[in-house]
């Protein structure tokens, strides 16, 4: 099992910055995948930033540019260090990670957080 807990999120105006904190219970080491997700109102849940493991871009093209990552591996935490936001980025940002528990691959979401973004 591994517990996710996201903080950092806020209200922030167009152009600002946030960096958003995920805390897992075990070590990043451990986890076969690792991920920064958001789903705005009405939206489907979307990947922002590959962390860990997967084959997508580390980045989709909406954030490309605006948003990196970086990890404190003797904290099991990862950051998401949003710049140059905008109305478009609101949305509620979820840690996902997948872990193999015997041979099977198992899914984890932290509670999110919110990002809003407006004057």
């Amino acid at each position: 099992q591994v517990q996710l807990v996201e903080s950092g999120g806020g209200l922030v105006q167009p152009g600002g910055s946030l960096r958003l904190s995920c805390a897992a219970s075990r070590s990043i080491f451990s986890l076969h995948y690792m991920g920064w997700y958001r789903q705005a109102p009405g939206k489907q849940r979307e990947l922002v930033a590959r962390i860990i493991g997967g084959s997508s871009p580390n980045y989709p093209d909406s954030v490309k540019g605006r948003f990196t990552t970086s990890r404190d591996d003797a904290k099991n935490t990862v950051y998401l260090q949003m710049n140059s936001l905008s109305p478009e980025d609101t949305a509620v940002y979820y840690c996902n990670a997948q872990l193999y528990i015997g041979l099977r691959l198992n899914d984890f979401w932290g509670q999110g957080t919110q990002v809003t973004v407006s004057s």
